[in-house]
């Protein structure tokens, strides 16, 4: 199978750093179009900006810079169609529900987790999220 448009979901740890390099290879061998994507997880800030209104903002400025900086990186590598998209809300349903919807992907790829066994149960990973409610092929990359 040849993939087209390949979403690949970053959030600046080092599990989405490989996740990323490892889209490029795939982007490259298949000639295909590299959307960049991250969520801005609204709910983690939600009661805390009754103390700090400027979190908001912040995580705004944070996620228009990674994306820039991936977006200089996967360019430099050779991809020539590089699209970026910034979410607010859950993680867990926004890229596979949405992003990988709007933008026709036909393949995820995002970092595995370095949650214990007690934070899965209690709040499940994102990237077992995804492999449960994506309707195209999803890669989790260790």
């Amino acid at each position: 199978m040849e993939y087209k448009n390949i979403v690949v979901a970053l959030d600046g740890s080092e599990a989405s750093e490989k996740a990323f390099q490892k889209s490029v290879d795939i982007a490259k061998r298949n000639n295909a179009r590299l959307i960049l994507a991250h969520v801005v997880d609204s709910r983690t800030f939600a009661t805390a900006e009754a103390y700090d209104r400027t979190l908001a903002e912040r995580s705004e400025t944070y996620a228009k810079q990674l994306l820039a900086d991936y977006s200089e990186k996967a360019k430099n590598a050779g991809i020539t169609e590089v699209l970026q998209s910034i979410e607010y809300g859950s993680p867990k349903v926004k890229i596979a529900k949405d992003i990988a919807k709007d933008f026709h992907s036909d393949l995820i790829i995002c970092g595995a987790t370095g949650m214990n066994a007690m934070e899965r149960f209690l709040i499940g990973s994102v990237s077992e999220s995804i492999t449960r409610y994506a309707t195209c092929d999803v890669l989790v990359v260790r």
